[in-house]
């Protein structure tokens, strides 16, 4: 019984990051390099947000041989665990970084935007601050630019210093193909096809402030994204005031037989 005890407990340090990046919850991390977690230079700092920093490194880069007991065991579990988060938020601005978490990206692995404009867009994980234990994970969409919970609750624990407030915009810069396109769509609250009087004013407000700042990208040679649609939009108002000419001149006409028909009856 002991000496299977001792093998799975060689097992498990000898493949720590393999158990960490398989278990339940922890599909938003890509796995570090070992190089990159061996070069102290990557670790600066850290030793001092740490608790038991040295034994936690020793386990997350496999040399943990210490017999320790149940709970300091899991003290240390606990410190490996922060310990690759904090790396983890450095790694992810790295090249080979941003490539892994890339990939995963284009998989869906960190789900998609829940608002229905977006169409399924990809999301990625982001923190809102770089300092651990201020607020969980969010996950950001491109397409709308807001951000979203996870909707586990396993991932809605992961810290969102792990992940960093600046990553997913590097993401972007490094690869610009992602990037999806931008949409002027908006949902319009409406009753009998009517807009609903306050948000109808708040929505007339909002697009004239957006075509004042288009006009003045437009003055200053700026490309601002929405030219298509811009041109769809003009096509639909050209349309619908064709369609309100013609209804005039029906009802221009009917005006026009109206006494005939009276003098018959």
């Amino acid at each position: 019984m002991d000496d299977f005890a001792s093998d799975t407990d060689s097992d498990y340090t000898s493949y720590w990051r393999d158990w960490f990046i398989s278990s339940r919850g922890n599909e938003y991390f890509c796995e570090i390099d070992e190089d990159y977690l061996t070069d102290r230079f990557n670790l600066t700092g850290l030793n001092t947000e740490v608790q038991y920093y040295q034994y936690a490194l020793d386990l997350v880069t496999d040399v943990f041989d210490m017999e320790v007991d149940d709970d300091m065991r899991e003290q240390i579990e606990k410190s490996a665990r922060h310990l690759y988060g904090l790396v983890h938020a450095r790694y992810v601005v790295t090249t080979r970084g941003l490539a892994k978490m890339m990939e995963k990206y284009k998989q869906g692995v960190f789900g998609k935007c829940p608002r229905v404009i977006c169409e399924s867009q990809h999301l990625l994980p982001m923190g809102q601050h770089d300092v651990a234990n201020m607020s969980n994970v969010k996950l950001y969409c491109a397409k709308c630019e807001d951000i979203y919970n996870p909707k586990s609750s396993r991932h809605n624990t992961i810290d969102g210093a792990y992940f960093g407030s600046s990553f997913h915009n590097i993401l972007f810069q490094v690869y610009p193909t992602l990037m999806p396109p931008k949409t002027q769509r908006r949902y319009e609250p409406r009753i009998y096809g009517f807009r609903v009087h306050a948000s109808a004013a708040l929505m007339r407000w909002q697009e004239e402030r957006r075509e004042a700042m288009k006009d003045r990208l437009r003055q200053r040679g700026i490309e601002t994204g929405f030219e298509d649609e811009d041109e769809v939009e003009e096509e639909v108002e050209s349309e619908e005031e064709e369609g309100e000419e013609a209804e005039d001149g029906i009802d221009d006409m009917f005006e026009g037989q109206m006494p005939a028909a009276a003098h018959v009856q």
